[in-house]
């Protein structure tokens, strides 16, 4: 429609400005009429002369005749899209807007309550990503409460890996995606690394050029609890493959609060600790023996620890370590790292899914896991 009605314009434009030209033949041709003798050689050469003139008139009304057709084909299209929507509107006005937003928060809340009845398993698969939004850095970190159960549906985001302090909370993920409805914290310490965790209201993060681990308390906006992860690296000691002061990834999954770290003691592996939340003290560690150097990025899944090769592009989870029986093996789960560049990778067990930083977007992959599930008796 809007090429027509370029071309109309254009063409429309001509006829005007050959008007004149038409009217000076139209005379013309009613006085040879009127009285043949007055057309002369002369006269008649000058008549050819603007015949030919207007001679490319012709192709415009051949042009407005297949414009006609296109337009009346146009007519039948949207009068069929008219019947089609009609129809829909009408199965569509059938239902109840709010009786169908209740049926779906329904079908959510069965939806978890089978995720949680299927408890733990092992992960087989990664999705492909799904761009929840491109904003900050190259660097950062943002997450959901990953306490099990949980109503909250705020989203935090914190840029950069650097001595950063600004917090921002956005009241749902709606608003995250449209940067709107946002309040910002602004810590008292700063931290450093992108591995930080909500978990049960509370961000538990590293604090900056320390390997002391802070608990600061959103709804109250003050710190709760620093404790040292005594023997861990800090200040790019035993960073990931990327770097960025990645020292110290606190995480959560179904069986609670994790730090990944390492030490000099034992020779830069990764080192995996539960954590009490309430304490920040060490329930138990694990020495995994995979150098944590050699990791792009890491994640607990039912008390699993699972590492990717890489935080570029061609990466794979290629590591896990079980802490239920302190064994190890070497996997092949391949995932699209789309933008190139991961430098925050975390398990939500409450979504079961990932969040990652990757190069400037905040990106979701959801998982696969193998259950096996315990019928009673």
């Amino acid at each position: 429609m809007e090429v027509v009605d370029l071309r109309t314009s254009r063409d429309l434009q001509y006829v005007r400005d050959s008007e004149p030209l038409l009217r000076g033949v139209d005379g013309r041709l009613h006085t040879y009429v009127a009285n043949p003798r007055t057309l002369t050689a002369k006269g008649l050469q000058e008549l050819k002369g603007q015949m030919s003139q207007l001679r490319p008139l012709l192709s415009v009304v051949e042009q407005y005749r297949l414009d006609l057709q296109t337009l009346a084909t146009l007519r039948m299209e949207l009068l069929n899209l008219s019947i089609i929507l009609t129809a829909i509107q009408e199965e569509i006005g059938a239902y109840d807007y709010e009786e169908l937003q209740q049926r779906v928060l329904l079908l959510e809340t069965r939806l978890h309550s089978c995720m949680n009845k299927l408890g733990c398993g092992r992960l087989t698969a990664v999705s492909n990503p799904i761009t929840v939004r491109a904003s900050g850095s190259r660097f950062g970190s943002w997450m959901t409460d990953a306490m099990i159960p949980s109503s909250d549906s705020r989203v935090w985001s914190m840029d950069g890996y650097y001595k950063g302090r600004r917090v921002l909370e956005y009241r749902t993920m709606g608003d995250f995606t449209k940067g709107q409805n946002f309040v910002q914290h602004l810590l008292p310490h700063p931290w450093a690394g992108t591995g930080h965790v909500v978990y049960n209201g509370s961000l538990y993060y590293n604090k900056h050029q320390s390997n002391i681990l802070v608990q600061y308390h959103f709804r109250s906006r003050s710190v709760l609890l620093q404790r040292s992860l005594s023997g861990a690296g800090y200040n790019n000691t035993f960073p990931y493959s990327w770097g960025g002061s990645s020292d110290i990834d606190l995480m959560a999954d179904e069986t609670g609060l994790w730090a990944v770290y390492t030490s000099i003691p034992n020779a830069g592996n990764i080192m995996v600790s539960r954590l009490d939340p309430r304490s920040l003290e060490i329930l138990q560690s694990w020495d995994t023996g995979f150098p944590k150097r050699s990791a792009g990025e890491a994640f607990m899944i039912c008390g699993t620890l699972y590492v990717t090769n890489s935080h570029l592009a061609g990466a794979k989870v290629h590591f896990a370590y079980h802490t239920n029986s302190s064994t190890y093996e070497y996997t092949d789960i391949p995932f699209h790292n789309q933008y190139s560049h991961i430098s925050m990778m975390d398990y939500n067990p409450r979504e079961r899914a990932l969040y990652t930083w990757n190069n400037g977007h905040q990106v979701l992959y959801n998982i696969t896991l193998f259950h096996v599930i315990q019928s009673d008796g």
